[in-house]
Formats: structure tokens, sequence, C-alpha cells
């Protein structure tokens, strides 16, 4: 058996990130779990081309399936932190670097790691 490529480990740290997110916010169908598919594949593409961005992949990924999910579903990840006002999604940052979060920018608070949203994160009183 041959050893994993670093691309297909990035790849699929990447996949598991954000389908621990959809898990967390409980909206991991069939069909949304597909679009993270659908993101890995074009993702893959993008990596071979510049494999130097293969620490940005969590991010992409993240930011791939928000804006299918925002065309087909509404947005997502809702932000836990504030209380008040309208409903608004949470925003990955950076938007290509390493280390992605999810951040609420109306408070200006990291809330949780790409793959952490599950984890408790930030909370109103942060």
């Amino acid at each position: 058996m041959d050893p994993i490529s670093p691309l297909e480990q990035a790849l699929h740290a990447a996949r598991a990130l954000v389908l621990a997110d959809l898990v967390a916010r409980e909206v991991a169908e069939a069909d949304v779990v597909s679009l993270v598919e659908e993101s890995v594949v074009q993702r893959r593409w993008w990596v071979e081309q510049w494999p130097d961005g293969a620490e940005f992949l969590a991010g992409l990924v993240a930011q791939d399936v928000q804006d299918a999910l925002l065309e087909r579903y509404g947005r997502w990840p809702l932000c836990p932190v504030c209380g008040t006002g309208d409903p608004h999604a949470l925003e990955v940052e950076p938007e290509l670097g390493p280390d992605p979060h999810w951040v609420c920018h109306q408070a200006g608070v990291k809330v949780a790691a790409v793959g952490a949203l599950g984890g408790g994160g930030a909370s109103a009183s942060s």
C-alpha cells in the first residue's frame, strides 16, 4: 500500500474539519455533504496547480461550502455570539491563509477554529 501523499492528507483534513462543523450545527444531511465533496474535487485541482496552498485548504473548503449553502438554503453558520439584531453568518478568516477561524465581524471575536464549532467557542460574555 502506498503512503498517502501530503496533498491527499491536506484534502482529507479539510474535508474532516468542515464536516465536523456541519455536524456540530446539525446540517450534515447527504445533500450538504455532497457540497463538501464538490468543493474538495475543485480544490484538488487548485492545489495541484499551487502546492504551497495546501495549508489554505480548510478555510477555502469552508468558504466554498458556506457559499453553496447560502445559494441553496441560507446563511451558515449563524453567529452564536450576537444575541440581538438580525441573524448573520460567521466568516472565515483569513480568507486565504493558514489556521482559519470562524469570526463574527459584528462582535469582533473569533468564535472557533474551522472544525471546532462544536467545541464551545466564544460565548456572548467573551
